[in-house]
């Protein structure tokens, strides 16, 4: 039976969907699985220069897989949520090792694999495969909660079966890859967060929020917590050559598995660093020279990051290890860093404006 929701979408993507995107050339499972982990909580503007990179140095599951971490991180440096990045070099070695180099077309399969959820396999399967499955990204709900006035937060596991409800209700039979962009289109195009053109939306006539003029209300909000507020010293550590001390950070958590600074308890005060350098990394250190701090925000917390330069006298409490290395600015570039750290090495003025 024919879905109008559907069918009014479709009419709507012929003519004025995205057709063109660099996923959807030379399209295949790899392509598209990249492209979707890397749309995740990051808009299409943002990704496509990453995408492009992405594909000439890793141009399938294979090159991917054999990859060195720190190759894919920095690829990623900038874009964000960087345990996307590792799961997706995890996620890659398994379908080298378990599925012989080919994605699976299945949706309990697809979902075994690191970082792969229910609507990212099921975009898969829509995209790559052209076959039918139920998608529910940031943009879907967001349409689909204004088209029902789903109330709630999406977060909630109640709003978000009534969502999943909806998209497999709607999600037809045929013509499954255009259906799945163009819902995606829809949110991102026209039914978008902060100004929805609604008297353009092709799906208007049956908007529920429309009708009731509380297009603005749905989706429902996250209840809202106050971020704590943390701070750190940061450490740029340069030897008599020049080069500065990089360390990298633990595989889990922030920036996880990135290489970044040497950090220091913020109750060391600025007069206590260069003890504090010897007591807690061994290495003698001449006085600092402290650059304006400046915030950065993550999802959970605002960290307040001072940073600090400090000539060093003697490396040989630090060698290089898995863990750190003495490299000399253009060789730290290379690497995976977050992107405070690299305005911090380049332009540490700029930092401070972030």
């Amino acid at each position: 039976m024919s879905d109008r929701f559907a069918d009014q979408l479709l009419t709507w993507y012929d003519q004025h969907g995205r057709h063109n995107l660099p996923w959807h050339h030379n399209r295949n499972a790899y392509r598209v699985w990249v492209s979707e982990i890397m749309l995740q909580q990051t808009q299409v503007t943002t990704v496509i220069p990453y995408f492009e990179a992405f594909m000439v140095s890793f141009p399938d599951v294979h090159a991917l897989a054999s990859a060195p971490e720190d190759d894919v991180l920095s690829h990623w440096s900038g874009l964000g949520y960087y345990a996307r990045a590792r799961n997706l070099h995890k996620a890659a070695k398994q379908v080298v090792e378990e599925f012989g180099g080919e994605f699976p077309c299945d949706q309990e399969q697809l979902e075994s694999l690191t970082g792969i959820g229910r609507s990212t396999a099921a975009a898969i399967i829509a995209q790559a495969f052209g076959k039918r499955a139920a998608i529910l990204d940031g943009n879907v709900k967001r349409v689909l909660a204004r088209y029902h006035a789903v109330p709630g937060w999406p977060g909630q596991t109640q709003v978000l079966n009534a969502l999943w409800e909806h998209a497999e209700t709607h999600t037809p039979q045929d013509r499954a890859r255009d259906y799945t962009q163009a819902i995606m289109d829809l949110g991102a195009m026209v039914c978008t967060r902060s100004k929805p053109a609604c008297d353009s939306c092709p799906i208007s006539d049956g908007c529920a929020a429309r009708a009731r003029n509380e297009v603005k209300l749905y989706p429902g909000s996250k209840p809202k917590k106050a971020k704590p507020e943390k701070t750190t010293w940061m450490l740029i550590l340069e030897d008599g050559e020049g080069r500065i001390l990089l360390e990298r950070r633990p595989p889990s958590g922030i920036w996880g598995g990135l290489w970044s600074l040497p950090e220091l308890d913020p109750a060391y005060g600025s007069e206590e660093l260069q003890e504090a350098c010897e007591k807690e990394l061994g290495i003698t250190c001449q006085n600092p020279d402290l650059i304006s701090g400046f915030r950065h925000t993550f999802s959970h917390y605002h960290l307040h990051i001072q940073p600090a330069r400090l000539p060093v006298i003697d490396v040989s409490g630090i060698a290089d290890s898995d863990r750190h290395r003495w490299l000399h600015r253009d060789e730290a570039l290379s690497l995976g860093l977050p992107a405070p750290i690299r305005t911090l090495l380049t332009e540490p003025e700029q930092a401070a404006l972030l």
